[in-house]
C-alpha cells in the first residue's frame, strides 16, 4: 500500500472522508527529522496488516502550504503527524523527536 500525496484539492476526500482511519505526515524537503523519518513511515505504509484498514497519506509543505493552513490548529512545526477517524482529528503528534514507534502505537490504537 502506498503512501497518498495530498494536496488542497485530495484533502477531504483522502483524509477526512475516509472510510477507515487515516494518518497524515506533514514534511518538508529541509527539514532534517521528517527526512529521516520518512523511509520508516513508508516502511510502515506497507505492512501488509494495515492493508484495507488504514490509511497512510503525506504532505509536502513546501509545495502544499494551504493543507497545514486548513486544519485547525495549522500545523506550524514539522514534522507533524495528524490522525484522522470518522471525519475528524482525534490525535497529532509533533516535534523533532518524534518516533516511528509513537507513530506506530497511535496507529494501532485507532485501528483497534
Amino acid at each position: 500500500m502506498a503512501v497518498t500525496e495530498i494536496t488542497k484539492e485530495n484533502f477531504e476526500e483522502e483524509c477526512k472522508n475516509s472510510p477507515v482511519p487515516a494518518v497524515l505526515d506533514f514534511w518538508g524537503p529541509k527539514c532534517g527529522p521528517c527526512l529521516a523519518l520518512m523511509p520508516k513511515y513508508h516502511e510502515l505504509a506497507e505492512n501488509p496488516k494495515y492493508e484495507g484498514k488504514f490509511k497512510f497519506c503525506s504532505v509536502d509543505t513546501s509545495k502544499n502550504r494551504r493543507v497545514a493552513m486548513m486544519v485547525r490548529p495549522a500545523v506550524m512545526m514539522q514534522p507533524a503527524f495528524l490522525f484522522f477517524k470518522d471525519g475528524q482529528e482525534v490525535a497529532r503528534l509533533v516535534g523533532d523527536k518524534l518516533t516511528i514507534e509513537a507513530i506506530t502505537a497511535k496507529v494501532d490504537e485507532l485501528m483497534a
